[in-house]
């Protein structure tokens, strides 16, 4: 722990635990070298500081821990005294303290108010009902999710920034969404009429219903909510209602002790953020500074560091705050920067040019705003493509003359120069504005530091470690730096291949290397890793297609159970429904194999029914059922084809023009199993109404009068494409023959873990180079993309039938190796007549791992636990000993042997024996199937940068038999028990004694 104390050090108490409160004791600690403070922080929220900006992604992963800004023991590591869940409830400024809600009183030399805001709710009647919710804090997200299950429509009352964020989680969430905007046009700060016109006209695509100039006069229901009641007599039905119409400074500590305050709210604060008491400052959206309130984190960050370097010796002034913002708000790209929103009497005079760049048709709309010469950038609004927001931003912010014509920054120019890159920008331009770097600071550190990733530049800068907006500039500083000293940035795959993904499919396939370990042995180095494990059996499998059983521990847990692995290590299942279409009896049979495992029935986005809950032992069981009613794998796990959705076309549907299920089920059954860089999803759609949605998938088909039009490279998912048109009027042998060949060079030239949709936007020549490859074989090697498409459609079996015929394949799923005893290691609460696992604990500060004790190592003896064949080469396998899982692996590439706890600590998961095995920097490590962190083989520390370890066992082995030395089974159970870490016991990442 660092020393922060002196002989009478300063104590200035911090209110406020939020981004910009936790910035400013970030900066106090960068800047008070004498350590002359000592810094007293008061965190109202169950958590410590984490991304509010970043609020609406818990949506995708429902992890909190993912949204951290620090841990507790960062605090602690520095000095601080935090108290979590404690509010400061008033302040004596005569006396100089402060009052917690739990009594605590706290002394100060000076106080740093940085409580933030609080959502603006207006007094509309029935507001106070069951249903309405606000939406700031991971407590409000968590109530809307309970709240969402139980109700099919939502209407978000605002269109504003936050209001559009609420509408994307509602809509996620599966609701039919309304928002209703009091003004005439939706971000009325930061878009201008059209650019709003644009973007509701966009959202509305989406499927989200837009109610501008709209007044909510009530909210009605009875007890709950029912509907909306607007002025003028209108209404709305909805179960529930979200309210984003602003915010309001909680400013209420400040009133209380006699500060000054605005009349609109605030606490009123001079250009130092003094407010009227000199030893009280304030920051962040509570502060009222020139009249204005700011409600960006970019200005709270300013605030942060201008008091701390005050309170350190430094004479710094807040003056205004850079407003640039740019945003995806349900899929649509939306950006404003600089001078934005100039008066409109200024361009008539003649003082401001506006030029304005739109395109119905693409959906994008430009505006830019310029002075009376046309030489500087003054600002501008973009809706729809923001690809050029940080070129334009910079511009922006440079009092040096445009490098070309103003015209030419939104049509570009026909020289040779660009109109206007990052080289023409002055050093002294912000790039980061969350922490104030400059253009030139950053180009200097990438040289001086001989830097040479993003990750380097982020940690020496702080560039890019607010709110990310300018890391692609970031990235494009440190590129063009690299290029200037001949250098580029890395590629290679991992640290044990200095290859990229393109080049090991060339070198497997022209050598015909069949096998990982002859693969590392020729071309690489070390033993491999949970990046280059999983890429390498992606390879073997897209290019001979046998069987994926064989390289079983290479493959990430999903493809190795054959399963998809879910919450607590349950699995679930989707056998594959082809097109959609499925028989009543083979209905029937789903549900009674549901029924007798306990399983949780879901009918999946693609059309298929995904059984959720069942353990790794129970997976062939079930899967044996399956297929004898005629299922197969529906490969939901894999890097593979997962669906082929499918409206009903011209068998039931009076607008269908062609068949579409038919060929829906052709193109599944053709594609099934292939194994790709990434997850491939399809669609038919039988006519231009497009029911299947085909124009959001990875290739999807259209049908014309004429046969089909073929859109390829489009995604859904968090990162949402457009498809694009290859061809059109195809019949069903043509579209089939350009689809192998586009599948296959995707397969042959992607990176790693990347979709169709990021491969095509970094393909040079883009739509059109790939219609030349796939139709004009500009390559000529559209004949080998054909053969090797038909060899893999030739040679596919069903994976799950392998492993139900073989017993060698279905012993590695046994739970245990040393026993046919099972157990869960998951509680499953009731939902809906179903059961689903038991919420994880809402506490993510970890506390240390729970490990042995030195007295329990000296209390240890050899205890035998299996054969050598019971554990999987380069693998693990768990063994059961008393009521603990330990963990067993066979590393056999390094010829060692090593055994852990089998669960780990981040989620109290007993999963680590399913991990991949590999080395970083020679120390042998596992990670975990779940998350990934990855812990070290020999010491049990977490190699992933957590706080957290396991416990490590010794391992012999005697001839065939295998041995752990451990401690007595009372000591093992007391600390390492399955029934003392499952959810149920609510332990979390805490010690248990």
């Amino acid at each position: 722990m660092s020393s922060r104390t002196t002989s009478s050090p300063k104590k200035i108490v911090v209110i406020g635990n939020g981004m910009v409160g936790h910035r400013f004791c970030e900066r106090l600690i960068e800047f008070d070298a004498a350590n002359e403070f000592q810094i007293v922080t008061f965190c109202e929220e169950p958590r410590v500081a984490y991304d509010r900006v970043g609020l609406t992604k818990y949506f995708e992963h429902r992890d909190a821990e993912k949204l951290g800004l620090t841990t507790l023991e960062w605090y602690r590591e520095n000095g601080i005294e935090i108290h979590v869940g404690e509010r400061a409830e008033s302040i004596d400024r005569e006396r100089k303290e402060i009052r917690s809600t739990t009594g605590r009183i706290v002394p100060y030399d000076y106080a740093v108010l940085a409580t933030g805001s609080s959502p603006f709710v207006p007094p509309i009647p029935g507001v106070d009902k069951k249903g309405v919710f606000v939406y700031r804090t991971i407590e409000d997200l968590e109530s809307i999710i309970e709240f969402g299950g139980n109700t099919k429509t939502a209407a978000v009352i605002g269109g504003g920034l936050l209001g559009l964020e609420a509408a994307k989680a509602a809509f996620d969430l599966g609701l039919e969404t309304h928002v209703v905007e009091f003004a005439t046009r939706l971000m009325p700060r930061q878009v201008d009429d059209r650019g709003s016109s644009l973007l509701a006209r966009k959202i509305e695509e989406l499927g989200v219903q837009v109610h501008l100039s709209r007044a909510t006069e009530a909210v009605t229901g009875n007890g709950s909510v029912e509907g909306l009641s607007f002025q003028g007599g209108d209404s709305l039905d909805v179960g529930m209602v979200i309210v984003s119409a602003g915010i309001r400074p909680r400013d209420e500590l400040a009133r209380d002790c006699g500060l000054e305050v605005g009349e609109r709210g605030g606490v009123a604060v001079n250009d130092a953020l003094e407010t009227s008491d000199a030893s009280i400052f304030a920051i962040g959206e509570v502060a009222l500074h020139r009249g204005m309130v700011y409600g960006l984190v970019a200005p709270g960050y300013e605030m942060a560091e201008v008091v701390a370097a005050n309170l350190t010796g430094s004479d710094r002034e807040f003056d205004s705050a850079d407003l640039s913002t740019k945003l995806k708000l349900m899929g649509v790209d939306v950006a404003s920067f600089g001078e934005y929103d100039v008066d409109e009497s200024e361009i008539e005079s003649g003082n401001v040019h506006s030029i304005v760049f739109e395109d119905p048709v693409a959906g994008v709309y430009k505006k830019l705003l310029v002075d009376r010469d046309g030489t500087r950038l003054l600002g501008g609004i973009l809706v729809g493509d923001t690809s050029d927001y940080g070129r334009l931003l910079l511009l922006s912010k440079s009092v040096d003359p445009l490098p070309c014509k103003a015209c030419e920054l939104i049509v570009g120019s026909s020289d040779d120069g660009a109109a206007g890159g990052l080289g023409e920008c002055a050093d002294d331009v912000q790039v980061c504005a969350c922490n104030g770097v400059a253009k030139g600071v950053i180009c200097s550190v990438i040289r001086d530091r001989d830097l040479t990733t993003l990750g380097e530049v982020k940690s020496c800068t702080n560039a890019g470690t607010g709110c990310g907006g300018c890391l692609a500039l970031v990235n494009d500083l440190l590129t063009a730096e690299l290029e200037a000293t001949g250098q580029s940035i890395s590629s290679d795959l991992c640290e044990h291949f200095a290859y990229t993904r393109q080049d090991l499919f060339a070198i497997v396939k022209v050598h015909e290397i069949r096998s990982f370990d002859e693969l590392i042995e020729r071309y690489g180095s070390g033993n491999g890793c949970e990046i280059c494990k999983p890429a390498a059996a992606s390879i073997l499998a897209s290019l001979w297609n046998e069987d994926i059983m064989e390289h079983t521990t290479l493959q990430d847990t999903n493809d190795r159970f054959l399963a998809n692995m879910q919450r607590g290590g349950l699995y679930s299942i989707v056998p594959r429904v082809p097109g959609g279409e499925i028989t009543p009896e083979k209905l029937i049979v789903l549900g009674e194999v549901a029924k007798e495992h306990g399983l949780y029935t879901k009918i999946t986005g693609g059309q298929r029914v995904d059984l959720f809950g069942a353990q790794a032992h129970q997976l062939p069981e079930i899967w044996e059922k399956l297929i004898a009613a005629g299922f197969e794998s529906g490969h939901a796990y894999g890097k593979a084809l997962r669906t082929v959705k499918s409206c009903v076309g011209t068998t039931w549907c009076r607008f269908g023009v062609q068949d579409s299920v038919s060929f829906a089920i052709r193109v599944e059954e053709r594609y099934r199993g292939i194994r790709a860089p990434h997850k491939i999803k399809s669609a038919v759609s039988g006519c231009v109404r497009e029911c299947a949605e085909a124009q959001s998938k990875d290739f999807g088909m259209v049908a014309t009068e004429n046969g089909y039009a073929l859109y390829v490279c489009g995604n859904g998912g968090a990162k949402p494409r457009h498809a694009d048109l290859l061809a059109s009027d195809l019949d069903e042998e043509t579209c089939i023959r350009y689809i192998d060949r586009f599948l296959m060079y995707y397969i042959m030239t992607a990176d790693k873990l990347t979709r169709t949709s990021v491969w095509l936007e970094k393909l040079e020549g883009g739509i059109d180079h790939l219609r030349e490859v796939v139709i004009d074989d500009k390559l000529g090697i559209c004949d080998e993309l054909e053969e090797r498409m038909q060899h893999l459609v030739d040679t596919y079996e069903c994976e799950w039938k392998r492993v139900v015929e073989d017993p060698e394949k279905r012993k590695l799923f046994q739970q245990f190796v040393n026993t046919d005893e099972t157990e869960a290691g998951i509680e499953l609460v009731p939902i809906r007549e179903q059961s689903r696992p038991a919420d994880w604990p809402k506490d993510v500060i970890p506390i240390e791992s729970v490990t042995l004790s030195k007295q329990d190592e000296n209390e240890r003896r050899w205890v035998q636990v299996g054969k050598v064949w019971d554990f999987p080469e380069d693998g693990g396998g768990t063994v059961k000993y008393g009521a603990t899982q330990i963990a067993v692996f066979h590393f056999a590439s390094r010829g060692e042997w090593f055994a852990t706890q089998n669960r780990c600590p981040h989620k109290n998961a007993f999963v680590l024996s399913r991990g991949i095995v590999g080395d970083a920097g020679g120390v042998p490590k596992v990670a975990c199937p779940l998350h990934k962190k990855t812990f070290d083989l020999s010491s049990g520390e977490c190699t992933s940068g957590d706080d957290f370890s396991i416990d490590t066992f010794e391992v012999k082995v005697d001839g065939d038999d295998v041995s752990l030395l451990l401690p007595s089974i009372e000591v093992l159970d007391r600390v390492h028990a399955t029934d003392k870490h499952c959810v149920s016991a609510g332990i979390g990442c805490t010690a248990h004694t």
